[in-house]
């Protein structure tokens, strides 16, 4: 998977609910039609962004695990 992200979100080492949390307050400063990763080592991260993009209605571009490091896309519609 080769997407190119607009902005970086460094979770690591942060357990549930703060990923999401956080994740939510950088997306709402975004400009729409950008891209944000989130960087997550919360196993249940990987869970939650796809509820949450469709409850909220931004885009689900799908998730890269590498090692502990889950990379997660989302596109701010």
């Amino acid at each position: 998977m080769s997407i190119q992200a607009d902005e970086v979100l460094d979770c690591k080492g942060l357990s549930c609910p703060m990923p999401i949390l956080k994740m939510a307050k950088a997306i709402k400063k975004m400009e729409s039609g950008k891209v944000l990763e989130l960087l997550s080592t919360d196993p249940g991260s990987k869970n939650d962004v796809p509820p949450w993009c469709t409850k909220t209605g931004n885009e689900y571009l799908g998730v890269e695990d590498e090692g502990a490091v889950s990379k997660i896309y989302i596109r701010k519609t």
